[in-house]
Protein backbone atom coordinates (compact mmCIF):
# COMPACT_ATOMS: atom_id res chain seq x y z
CA UNK A 1 0.00 0.00 0.00
CA UNK A 2 1.47 3.30 -0.53
CA UNK A 3 1.66 6.39 1.13
CA UNK A 4 0.31 9.86 0.94
CA UNK A 5 4.30 10.70 1.16
CA UNK A 6 7.23 8.75 1.18
CA UNK A 7 9.16 7.84 4.02
CA UNK A 8 11.11 5.19 5.83
CA UNK A 9 7.64 2.16 5.42
CA UNK A 10 7.28 -1.34 6.69
CA UNK A 11 6.59 -3.86 4.08
CA UNK A 12 3.22 -2.88 3.83
CA UNK A 13 3.93 0.83 3.29
CA UNK A 14 2.78 2.30 6.04
CA UNK A 15 5.79 3.86 8.42
CA UNK A 16 6.79 1.00 11.00
CA UNK A 17 7.10 3.26 14.23
CA UNK A 18 3.74 4.95 15.86
CA UNK A 19 4.95 7.56 17.00
CA UNK A 20 2.08 8.49 19.54
CA UNK A 21 0.58 6.41 22.50
CA UNK A 22 -2.25 4.25 21.10
CA UNK A 23 -4.04 1.42 22.20
CA UNK A 24 -5.25 0.76 18.66
CA UNK A 25 -3.23 -0.31 15.47
CA UNK A 26 -4.12 0.34 12.15
CA UNK A 27 -6.59 -2.44 10.58
CA UNK A 28 -6.78 -3.61 6.97
CA UNK A 29 -9.13 -4.86 5.20
CA UNK A 30 -9.85 -5.58 1.49
CA UNK A 31 -13.81 -6.83 1.12
CA UNK A 32 -14.86 -3.94 3.43
CA UNK A 33 -14.69 -1.62 6.65
CA UNK A 34 -16.81 -0.05 8.94
CA UNK A 35 -15.39 2.79 11.60
CA UNK A 36 -17.93 4.32 14.02
CA UNK A 37 -17.81 5.92 17.39
CA UNK A 38 -19.52 2.36 19.06
CA UNK A 39 -18.50 -0.57 18.67
CA UNK A 40 -22.09 -2.00 18.51
CA UNK A 41 -22.56 0.34 15.72
CA UNK A 42 -19.77 -1.04 14.03
CA UNK A 43 -20.77 -4.10 14.21
CA UNK A 44 -23.66 -3.15 12.95
CA UNK A 45 -22.78 -1.60 9.20
CA UNK A 46 -20.34 -4.65 9.23
CA UNK A 47 -23.08 -7.09 9.31
CA UNK A 48 -24.71 -5.10 6.63
CA UNK A 49 -21.81 -5.79 4.38
CA UNK A 50 -21.99 -9.80 4.88
CA UNK A 51 -25.28 -9.69 3.78
CA UNK A 52 -24.54 -8.15 0.67
CA UNK A 53 -24.84 -4.72 1.23
CA UNK A 54 -22.75 -2.37 0.04
CA UNK A 55 -21.34 0.87 1.69
CA UNK A 56 -24.02 3.02 1.63
CA UNK A 57 -26.48 0.52 3.21
CA UNK A 58 -23.59 0.08 6.06
CA UNK A 59 -23.55 3.72 6.71
CA UNK A 60 -27.29 4.05 7.02
CA UNK A 61 -27.47 1.23 9.37
CA UNK A 62 -24.55 2.47 11.52
CA UNK A 63 -26.33 5.72 11.73
CA UNK A 64 -29.12 4.65 12.69
CA UNK A 65 -27.74 2.49 14.90
CA UNK A 66 -25.92 5.45 16.85
CA UNK A 67 -29.21 7.34 17.66
CA UNK A 68 -29.36 4.67 19.91
CA UNK A 69 -26.02 3.70 21.64
CA UNK A 70 -24.65 7.16 21.13
CA UNK A 71 -27.92 9.45 21.92
CA UNK A 72 -25.45 11.99 23.69
CA UNK A 73 -24.17 13.16 20.09
CA UNK A 74 -26.92 12.28 17.48
CA UNK A 75 -30.75 11.36 17.46
CA UNK A 76 -33.39 11.19 15.03
CA UNK A 77 -34.26 14.71 15.23
CA UNK A 78 -30.74 16.26 14.22
CA UNK A 79 -29.02 16.77 10.89
CA UNK A 80 -27.00 14.83 8.53
CA UNK A 81 -24.32 15.12 6.03
CA UNK A 82 -22.85 12.69 3.64
CA UNK A 83 -19.92 12.48 0.72
CA UNK A 84 -19.96 9.40 -1.42
CA UNK A 85 -17.78 7.89 -3.58
CA UNK A 86 -19.18 5.68 -6.00
CA UNK A 87 -16.83 3.33 -7.55
CA UNK A 88 -16.63 2.84 -11.81
CA UNK A 89 -13.36 0.58 -11.75
CA UNK A 90 -11.28 -1.42 -8.79
CA UNK A 91 -8.55 1.21 -9.55
CA UNK A 92 -10.12 4.03 -7.90
CA UNK A 93 -11.49 5.76 -10.28
CA UNK A 94 -15.22 6.91 -9.88
CA UNK A 95 -17.30 10.17 -8.78
CA UNK A 96 -18.41 11.77 -5.64
CA UNK A 97 -21.56 12.99 -4.60
CA UNK A 98 -22.35 14.94 -1.73
CA UNK A 99 -25.64 15.21 0.52
CA UNK A 100 -27.00 18.23 2.07
CA UNK A 101 -29.41 16.99 4.51
CA UNK A 102 -29.13 20.07 7.22
CA UNK A 103 -32.77 21.58 8.22
CA UNK A 104 -34.21 24.91 7.70
CA UNK A 105 -36.16 27.30 10.50
CA UNK A 106 -39.47 27.02 11.38
CA UNK A 107 -42.06 29.46 9.21
CA UNK A 108 -42.61 30.78 12.27
CA UNK A 109 -38.87 31.53 13.83
CA UNK A 110 -38.54 34.99 12.67
CA UNK A 111 -35.91 37.67 14.41
CA UNK A 112 -38.98 39.51 15.86
CA UNK A 113 -40.62 36.42 17.33
CA UNK A 114 -37.31 35.82 18.93
CA UNK A 115 -36.61 39.09 20.49
CA UNK A 116 -40.41 39.64 21.52
CA UNK A 117 -39.85 35.96 23.60
CA UNK A 118 -37.09 38.44 25.40
CA UNK A 119 -33.74 37.44 23.79
CA UNK A 120 -30.87 39.39 22.64
CA UNK A 121 -29.23 36.26 20.82
CA UNK A 122 -30.73 32.73 19.69
CA UNK A 123 -30.59 30.75 22.96
CA UNK A 124 -29.04 27.19 23.37
CA UNK A 125 -32.28 25.06 24.99
CA UNK A 126 -35.76 25.32 24.34
CA UNK A 127 -37.91 25.24 21.59
CA UNK A 128 -36.46 28.60 19.83
CA UNK A 129 -33.40 27.19 18.48
CA UNK A 130 -35.48 24.20 17.26
CA UNK A 131 -34.76 23.92 12.71
CA UNK A 132 -36.17 20.90 10.99
CA UNK A 133 -34.20 17.96 11.73
CA UNK A 134 -32.72 16.32 8.21
CA UNK A 135 -31.11 13.30 9.39
CA UNK A 136 -33.82 10.80 8.80
CA UNK A 137 -34.17 12.33 5.64
CA UNK A 138 -30.99 11.63 4.66
CA UNK A 139 -30.93 7.66 5.58
CA UNK A 140 -33.96 7.50 3.13
CA UNK A 141 -32.58 9.65 0.52
CA UNK A 142 -29.22 7.89 0.51
CA UNK A 143 -30.88 4.52 0.19
CA UNK A 144 -33.02 5.40 -2.81
CA UNK A 145 -30.14 6.63 -4.73
CA UNK A 146 -27.38 4.47 -4.44
CA UNK A 147 -28.67 1.67 -1.73
CA UNK A 148 -29.04 -1.95 -2.97
CA UNK A 149 -30.58 -3.42 0.02
CA UNK A 150 -34.30 -2.91 1.49
CA UNK A 151 -34.65 0.50 3.64
CA UNK A 152 -36.58 -1.39 6.22
CA UNK A 153 -34.21 -4.15 6.83
CA UNK A 154 -31.02 -1.36 7.17
CA UNK A 155 -32.44 -0.15 10.42
CA UNK A 156 -33.80 -3.11 11.88
CA UNK A 157 -30.62 -3.75 13.98
CA UNK A 158 -30.88 0.05 15.46
CA UNK A 159 -34.37 -1.14 16.55
CA UNK A 160 -33.68 -4.33 18.30
CA UNK A 161 -30.89 -2.30 20.16
CA UNK A 162 -33.50 0.19 21.25
CA UNK A 163 -36.00 -2.20 22.24
CA UNK A 164 -33.79 -4.84 23.79
CA UNK A 165 -31.61 -2.69 24.90
CA UNK A 166 -27.46 -2.71 25.05
CA UNK A 167 -24.55 -1.97 27.49
CA UNK A 168 -23.72 1.73 27.96
CA UNK A 169 -20.37 2.25 27.31
CA UNK A 170 -17.57 4.57 29.68
CA UNK A 171 -17.20 7.46 27.39
CA UNK A 172 -21.09 7.85 26.38
CA UNK A 173 -22.03 7.09 30.24
CA UNK A 174 -20.07 9.94 30.97
CA UNK A 175 -21.35 12.22 28.70
CA UNK A 176 -24.58 11.15 29.36
CA UNK A 177 -24.49 12.42 33.01
CA UNK A 178 -22.43 15.77 32.40
CA UNK A 179 -25.62 16.46 29.46
CA UNK A 180 -28.03 15.18 33.00
CA UNK A 181 -26.30 17.55 35.31
CA UNK A 182 -26.25 20.30 32.86
CA UNK A 183 -29.87 20.22 31.45
CA UNK A 184 -31.25 20.34 35.89
CA UNK A 185 -29.34 23.25 35.89
CA UNK A 186 -30.42 25.15 32.88
CA UNK A 187 -33.58 23.88 31.32
CA UNK A 188 -36.50 25.64 32.40
CA UNK A 189 -38.93 22.95 34.42
CA UNK A 190 -42.26 22.73 32.66
CA UNK A 191 -44.09 20.45 29.71
CA UNK A 192 -41.90 21.25 27.16
CA UNK A 193 -38.57 19.98 29.17
CA UNK A 194 -40.28 16.89 31.02
CA UNK A 195 -40.26 14.34 28.46
CA UNK A 196 -36.50 14.73 28.34
CA UNK A 197 -35.72 13.61 31.49
CA UNK A 198 -38.68 11.33 31.13
CA UNK A 199 -37.01 9.26 28.33
CA UNK A 200 -33.44 9.57 28.91
CA UNK A 201 -33.25 9.19 32.54
CA UNK A 202 -34.23 6.63 35.19
CA UNK A 203 -35.76 8.17 38.09
CA UNK A 204 -33.56 11.69 36.93
CA UNK A 205 -30.45 10.05 36.97
CA UNK A 206 -28.11 9.03 33.83
CA UNK A 207 -27.41 5.67 33.16
CA UNK A 208 -23.87 4.14 34.54
CA UNK A 209 -21.31 2.79 32.48
CA UNK A 210 -22.13 -1.04 31.71
CA UNK A 211 -25.95 -0.10 32.84
CA UNK A 212 -27.99 -1.98 30.23
CA UNK A 213 -30.05 0.60 28.76
CA UNK A 214 -33.69 0.25 26.05
CA UNK A 215 -36.09 2.89 24.71
CA UNK A 216 -39.22 1.26 23.49
CA UNK A 217 -40.07 4.40 22.52
CA UNK A 218 -37.77 4.75 19.85
CA UNK A 219 -38.11 1.61 18.81
CA UNK A 220 -41.44 2.29 17.54
CA UNK A 221 -40.30 5.31 15.85
CA UNK A 222 -37.59 3.87 14.07
CA UNK A 223 -39.96 1.31 12.78
CA UNK A 224 -42.26 4.17 11.48
CA UNK A 225 -39.42 5.83 9.33
CA UNK A 226 -37.99 2.34 8.26
CA UNK A 227 -41.97 1.09 7.12
CA UNK A 228 -42.80 4.48 5.25
CA UNK A 229 -38.75 5.52 4.38
CA UNK A 230 -39.29 8.64 6.83
CA UNK A 231 -42.37 10.04 5.18
CA UNK A 232 -44.13 9.47 8.44
CA UNK A 233 -41.41 11.79 10.06
CA UNK A 234 -42.54 14.59 7.41
CA UNK A 235 -45.66 13.96 6.56
CA UNK A 236 -47.42 11.58 8.42
CA UNK A 237 -48.16 10.19 11.97
CA UNK A 238 -44.64 11.38 13.38
CA UNK A 239 -45.23 14.88 11.99
CA UNK A 240 -48.35 15.11 14.02
CA UNK A 241 -46.89 14.17 17.16
CA UNK A 242 -43.82 16.59 16.52
CA UNK A 243 -47.00 19.34 15.45
CA UNK A 244 -49.68 18.94 18.22
CA UNK A 245 -46.29 19.01 20.89
CA UNK A 246 -45.03 21.92 19.68
CA UNK A 247 -48.42 23.70 19.95
CA UNK A 248 -49.01 22.55 23.42
CA UNK A 249 -45.93 23.53 24.40
CA UNK A 250 -45.20 27.04 22.66
CA UNK A 251 -43.19 25.50 20.09
CA UNK A 252 -42.73 27.62 16.53
CA UNK A 253 -41.90 24.09 14.24
CA UNK A 254 -45.09 22.81 12.38
CA UNK A 255 -46.25 20.02 10.40
CA UNK A 256 -46.13 22.49 7.21
CA UNK A 257 -42.36 22.75 8.24
CA UNK A 258 -41.61 19.76 8.48
CA UNK A 259 -43.83 18.64 5.09
CA UNK A 260 -41.88 21.08 2.88
CA UNK A 261 -38.30 20.05 3.75
CA UNK A 262 -36.16 17.86 1.50
CA UNK A 263 -32.26 17.17 1.79
CA UNK A 264 -30.38 18.14 -1.65
CA UNK A 265 -27.87 16.69 -3.31
CA UNK A 266 -24.53 19.30 -3.52
CA UNK A 267 -21.62 19.24 -5.44
CA UNK A 268 -18.38 18.96 -3.29
CA UNK A 269 -16.19 21.50 -3.25
CA UNK A 270 -12.38 20.97 -2.78
CA UNK A 271 -8.80 23.10 -2.29
CA UNK A 272 -5.58 21.00 -3.35
CA UNK A 273 -3.20 20.72 -0.89
CA UNK A 274 0.35 19.38 -1.85
CA UNK A 275 -0.72 16.85 -4.14
CA UNK A 276 -4.14 15.56 -2.72
CA UNK A 277 -7.42 16.85 -3.04
CA UNK A 278 -9.29 17.28 0.09
CA UNK A 279 -13.17 17.53 -0.25
CA UNK A 280 -15.76 18.90 1.91
CA UNK A 281 -19.63 19.59 1.65
CA UNK A 282 -19.84 23.29 0.58
CA UNK A 283 -21.99 25.71 2.42
CA UNK A 284 -24.26 26.02 5.15
CA UNK A 285 -21.47 23.57 6.27
CA UNK A 286 -18.10 24.88 7.92
CA UNK A 287 -16.16 22.59 5.53
CA UNK A 288 -15.41 25.68 3.71
CA UNK A 289 -12.75 26.96 6.49
CA UNK A 290 -10.91 23.85 6.70
CA UNK A 291 -9.98 24.47 2.96
CA UNK A 292 -9.26 28.21 3.65
CA UNK A 293 -7.11 27.13 5.87
CA UNK A 294 -5.35 24.50 4.48
CA UNK A 295 -4.78 26.99 1.24
CA UNK A 296 -3.12 29.02 3.39
CA UNK A 297 -0.75 26.49 4.56
CA UNK A 298 0.09 25.18 1.32
CA UNK A 299 1.82 28.36 0.37
CA UNK A 300 4.25 27.45 3.13
CA UNK A 301 6.66 24.70 2.61
CA UNK A 302 6.46 21.44 4.61
CA UNK A 303 8.34 20.89 7.89
CA UNK A 304 8.45 18.30 10.93
CA UNK A 305 5.39 17.99 12.88
CA UNK A 306 7.03 19.29 16.16
CA UNK A 307 8.78 22.24 14.26
CA UNK A 308 7.73 25.85 16.26
CA UNK A 309 7.48 27.79 13.32
CA UNK A 310 4.72 25.16 11.08
CA UNK A 311 2.83 25.09 14.33
CA UNK A 312 2.46 29.02 14.60
CA UNK A 313 1.58 28.70 11.19
CA UNK A 314 -0.70 26.41 11.86
CA UNK A 315 -2.89 28.46 14.19
CA UNK A 316 -2.63 31.82 12.81
CA UNK A 317 -3.41 30.48 9.22
CA UNK A 318 -6.62 28.28 11.41
CA UNK A 319 -7.88 31.71 13.18
CA UNK A 320 -7.67 33.72 9.62
CA UNK A 321 -9.97 30.86 8.25
CA UNK A 322 -12.81 30.18 11.08
CA UNK A 323 -12.36 34.35 11.06
CA UNK A 324 -13.30 34.45 7.75
CA UNK A 325 -16.12 31.64 8.57
CA UNK A 326 -18.08 32.78 11.24
CA UNK A 327 -18.43 35.96 9.32
CA UNK A 328 -19.17 34.99 5.89
CA UNK A 329 -20.58 31.53 6.16
CA UNK A 330 -23.92 30.41 5.73
CA UNK A 331 -26.97 29.20 3.45
CA UNK A 332 -25.22 29.66 -0.45
CA UNK A 333 -27.66 32.36 -1.29
CA UNK A 334 -26.88 34.28 1.46
CA UNK A 335 -23.45 34.54 1.62
CA UNK A 336 -21.92 38.17 0.57
CA UNK A 337 -18.88 36.51 -1.20
CA UNK A 338 -18.90 33.56 -2.58
CA UNK A 339 -16.76 30.21 -2.14
CA UNK A 340 -14.59 30.82 -5.48
CA UNK A 341 -13.96 33.76 -4.22
CA UNK A 342 -12.78 32.50 -0.39
CA UNK A 343 -10.19 30.15 -2.19
CA UNK A 344 -9.17 32.45 -4.90
CA UNK A 345 -5.35 32.49 -5.18
CA UNK A 346 -5.26 36.09 -5.00
CA UNK A 347 -7.71 36.06 -1.33
CA UNK A 348 -5.37 33.14 -0.01
CA UNK A 349 -2.19 34.71 -0.76
CA UNK A 350 -3.58 38.33 1.07
CA UNK A 351 -4.70 36.18 4.45
CA UNK A 352 -1.62 34.22 4.54
CA UNK A 353 0.78 37.73 4.49
CA UNK A 354 -1.07 38.60 7.61
CA UNK A 355 1.20 35.63 9.11
CA UNK A 356 4.18 36.62 10.93
CA UNK A 357 6.33 35.74 13.71
CA UNK A 358 4.27 36.88 16.60
CA UNK A 359 -0.06 35.54 17.17
CA UNK A 360 -2.53 38.43 15.66
CA UNK A 361 -6.02 39.37 16.88
CA UNK A 362 -7.86 37.94 12.78
CA UNK A 363 -10.16 39.89 11.41
CA UNK A 364 -12.61 38.76 8.70
CA UNK A 365 -11.13 39.81 5.29
CA UNK A 366 -13.22 40.88 2.18
CA UNK A 367 -12.01 39.06 -1.35
CA UNK A 368 -12.47 41.33 -3.58
CA UNK A 369 -15.31 40.61 -6.87
CA UNK A 370 -12.93 39.39 -9.27
CA UNK A 371 -22.05 17.32 22.65
CA UNK A 372 -21.87 15.01 16.82
CA UNK A 373 -20.94 11.34 15.64
CA UNK A 374 -19.14 10.63 12.55
CA UNK A 375 -18.57 6.83 11.05
CA UNK A 376 -17.14 5.75 7.28
CA UNK A 377 -17.61 2.90 5.58
CA UNK A 378 -16.22 0.69 2.68
CA UNK A 379 -17.23 -2.13 0.58
CA UNK A 380 -15.46 -4.50 -1.91
CA UNK A 381 -16.18 -2.76 -5.07
CA UNK A 382 -13.92 0.51 -3.44
CA UNK A 383 -17.88 2.40 -2.86
CA UNK A 384 -16.70 4.20 0.45
CA UNK A 385 -18.92 6.82 2.51
CA UNK A 386 -18.10 9.84 5.12
CA UNK A 387 -21.41 10.57 6.68
CA UNK A 388 -21.62 12.75 10.29
CA UNK A 389 -24.99 13.42 12.13
CA UNK A 390 -25.37 15.16 14.87
CA UNK A 391 -27.78 16.92 18.03
CA UNK A 392 -25.40 19.92 18.01
CA UNK A 393 -25.06 20.24 21.41
CA UNK A 394 -24.83 16.64 23.55
CA UNK A 395 -28.86 15.90 23.26
CA UNK A 396 -29.87 19.14 21.42
CA UNK A 397 -32.32 21.46 22.69
CA UNK A 398 -33.55 19.81 25.71
CA UNK A 399 -37.00 18.90 23.63
CA UNK A 400 -38.02 15.52 23.56
CA UNK A 401 -41.53 14.72 21.54
CA UNK A 402 -43.40 11.95 24.11
CA UNK A 403 -43.22 8.28 23.70
CA UNK A 404 -40.91 8.59 20.79
CA UNK A 405 -37.68 8.93 21.34
CA UNK A 406 -37.29 12.19 19.04
CA UNK A 407 -34.71 14.54 20.29
CA UNK A 408 -34.79 17.74 19.14
CA UNK A 409 -31.51 19.33 17.86
CA UNK A 410 -30.66 22.83 18.60
CA UNK A 411 -28.78 23.73 15.92
CA UNK A 412 -30.84 27.44 15.51
CA UNK A 413 -28.38 28.54 18.09
CA UNK A 414 -25.67 29.14 15.73
CA UNK A 415 -28.48 32.40 13.72
CA UNK A 416 -27.25 35.54 14.03
CA UNK A 417 -29.83 38.44 14.94
CA UNK A 418 -27.79 40.82 13.16
CA UNK A 419 -29.87 41.83 10.28
CA UNK A 420 -26.26 42.69 8.18
CA UNK A 421 -24.68 39.30 9.42
CA UNK A 422 -24.92 37.18 6.18
CA UNK A 423 -26.21 34.38 8.92
CA UNK A 424 -29.14 35.91 9.96
CA UNK A 425 -32.27 34.52 11.20
CA UNK A 426 -34.64 34.11 8.53
CA UNK A 427 -37.54 31.76 8.40
CA UNK A 428 -36.87 28.83 5.97
CA UNK A 429 -33.49 29.79 6.33
CA UNK A 430 -30.07 27.15 7.00
CA UNK A 431 -27.90 28.16 9.36
CA UNK A 432 -24.31 28.41 9.81
CA UNK A 433 -23.58 24.41 10.30
CA UNK A 434 -20.58 22.90 12.18
CA UNK A 435 -20.65 19.12 10.92
CA UNK A 436 -18.23 18.26 8.24
CA UNK A 437 -17.71 14.95 6.37
CA UNK A 438 -14.18 14.97 4.89
CA UNK A 439 -12.91 12.91 1.72
CA UNK A 440 -9.60 12.88 -0.30
CA UNK A 441 -8.40 12.02 -3.61
CA UNK A 442 -5.14 11.87 -5.11
CA UNK A 443 -5.29 12.51 -9.51
CA UNK A 444 -9.08 11.78 -9.61
CA UNK A 445 -9.11 8.48 -7.52
CA UNK A 446 -10.69 7.98 -3.96
CA UNK A 447 -7.95 7.61 -1.12
CA UNK A 448 -10.90 7.60 1.24
CA UNK A 449 -12.94 9.26 3.64
CA UNK A 450 -12.16 11.49 7.04
CA UNK A 451 -14.01 12.93 9.42
CA UNK A 452 -13.84 14.25 13.12
CA UNK A 453 -16.16 14.94 15.63
CA UNK A 454 -16.44 18.00 18.47
CA UNK A 455 -18.76 21.32 17.13
CA UNK A 456 -16.10 23.95 16.19
CA UNK A 457 -13.28 21.39 16.43
CA UNK A 458 -13.98 20.05 12.97
CA UNK A 459 -12.67 22.07 11.05
CA UNK A 460 -9.38 22.55 13.07
CA UNK A 461 -9.40 18.91 13.12
CA UNK A 462 -9.86 18.17 9.44
CA UNK A 463 -6.72 20.36 8.98
CA UNK A 464 -4.36 18.70 11.65
CA UNK A 465 -5.59 14.89 10.23
CA UNK A 466 -4.52 15.79 6.53
CA UNK A 467 -0.92 16.98 7.40
CA UNK A 468 -0.74 14.27 9.54
CA UNK A 469 -1.88 12.15 6.67
CA UNK A 470 0.26 14.22 4.20
CA UNK A 471 3.34 16.02 5.29
CA UNK A 472 4.07 13.80 8.31
CA UNK A 473 3.71 10.18 6.38
CA UNK A 474 1.43 9.52 9.36
CA UNK A 475 -0.90 5.89 8.75
CA UNK A 476 -4.69 6.57 9.82
CA UNK A 477 -3.91 5.59 13.27
CA UNK A 478 -1.44 7.80 13.85
CA UNK A 479 -2.87 10.37 12.59
CA UNK A 480 -5.74 10.09 14.94
CA UNK A 481 -3.59 9.37 18.03
CA UNK A 482 -1.54 12.43 17.48
CA UNK A 483 -2.05 15.18 19.81
CA UNK A 484 -4.13 18.37 18.93
CA UNK A 485 -4.61 21.99 19.64
CA UNK A 486 -7.47 24.16 18.97
CA UNK A 487 -8.15 27.86 18.80
CA UNK A 488 -10.32 29.25 21.34
CA UNK A 489 -11.10 32.85 20.47
CA UNK A 490 -8.98 35.57 20.08
CA UNK A 491 -4.92 34.45 21.21
CA UNK A 492 -6.22 31.80 23.37
CA UNK A 493 -5.25 28.32 22.08
CA UNK A 494 -5.82 25.17 23.89
CA UNK A 495 -3.36 21.91 23.59
CA UNK A 496 -3.78 18.77 24.37
CA UNK A 497 -1.04 17.28 27.15
CA UNK A 498 1.27 15.26 24.37
CA UNK A 499 2.68 18.03 22.98
CA UNK A 500 6.11 18.95 24.69
CA UNK A 501 6.41 21.48 27.23
CA UNK A 502 9.39 22.94 25.16
CA UNK A 503 6.91 23.01 22.48
CA UNK A 504 4.10 24.93 24.45
CA UNK A 505 6.74 27.77 25.60
CA UNK A 506 7.55 28.37 22.12
CA UNK A 507 4.39 29.39 21.18
CA UNK A 508 3.86 31.25 24.23
CA UNK A 509 6.94 33.24 23.23
CA UNK A 510 4.93 34.00 20.09
CA UNK A 511 2.30 35.63 21.71
CA UNK A 512 -0.32 32.74 21.82
CA UNK A 513 -2.39 31.88 25.47
CA UNK A 514 -1.58 28.42 25.71
CA UNK A 515 -4.02 26.25 27.75
CA UNK A 516 -2.71 22.51 27.99
CA UNK A 517 -5.59 20.67 28.27
CA UNK A 518 -6.08 17.29 30.25
CA UNK A 519 -9.64 16.01 29.29
CA UNK A 520 -9.49 15.20 25.51
CA UNK A 521 -12.99 14.79 24.82
CA UNK A 522 -13.18 18.58 23.57
CA UNK A 523 -10.68 18.11 21.21
CA UNK A 524 -12.55 15.59 18.31
CA UNK A 525 -13.23 12.18 17.72
CA UNK A 526 -12.61 11.16 14.81
CA UNK A 527 -12.48 8.42 12.01
CA UNK A 528 -9.97 7.44 8.83
CA UNK A 529 -10.20 4.88 5.99
CA UNK A 530 -7.54 4.75 3.17
CA UNK A 531 -8.01 2.75 0.31
CA UNK A 532 -4.65 1.30 -1.96
CA UNK A 533 -6.01 1.88 -5.46
CA UNK A 534 -3.49 -0.86 -6.72
CA UNK A 535 -4.32 -3.27 -4.03
CA UNK A 536 -8.20 -2.69 -3.16
CA UNK A 537 -6.73 -2.78 0.49
CA UNK A 538 -8.21 -0.75 3.10
CA UNK A 539 -6.29 0.89 6.19
CA UNK A 540 -8.44 2.23 9.00
CA UNK A 541 -7.79 4.13 11.94
CA UNK A 542 -10.10 4.97 14.83
CA UNK A 543 -10.06 7.64 17.47
CA UNK A 544 -8.40 6.83 20.69
CA UNK A 545 -10.06 9.07 22.65
CA UNK A 546 -13.44 7.45 22.81
CA UNK A 547 -14.82 3.75 22.75
CA UNK A 548 -14.70 3.87 18.84
CA UNK A 549 -14.14 0.65 17.03
CA UNK A 550 -13.85 -0.70 13.46
CA UNK A 551 -15.50 -3.68 11.78
CA UNK A 552 -13.97 -5.34 9.24
CA UNK A 553 -15.63 -8.06 6.38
Amino acid sequence: MTTLVPNDTDAKGYPDATPYPSRRSPTYSRNGMVAASQPQAAQVGRDILAQGGNAVDAAIATAAALTVVEPTGCGIGGDAFALVWIASDQQGNGQLHGLNASGTAPAALTREAVREAGHDSMPLYGWTPVTVPGTPSAWAELSRRFGKLDFASLLEPAIRLARDGFPVSPIIASLWQRDTANFKRKLEKGAATRPWFETFTVDGEAPQTGDWWRCEAQARTLESIASTQAESFYRGELADQIDAFSRDTGGLLRKEDLAGYHPEWVEPISARYRDVDVWEIPPNGQGLVALMALRILDGFPPSHRDDPQLLHRQLEAMKLAYTDGKAHISQPDHMSWSVEQLLSDAYTEQRRSLIGEQAIDPQPGKPNAGGTVYLATADADGNMVSFIQSNYHGFGSGIVVPDTGIALQNRGHDFSLDKTHDNCLQPGKKTFHTIIPGFLTRGGKALGPFGVMGGFMQPQGHVQVVMNLVDFGLNPQSALDAPRWQWLGERTIGIEHGYTPALVRAMSARGHDMQVAHDSRSYGRGQVILRDPDTGIYCGGTEPRTDAAIAVL
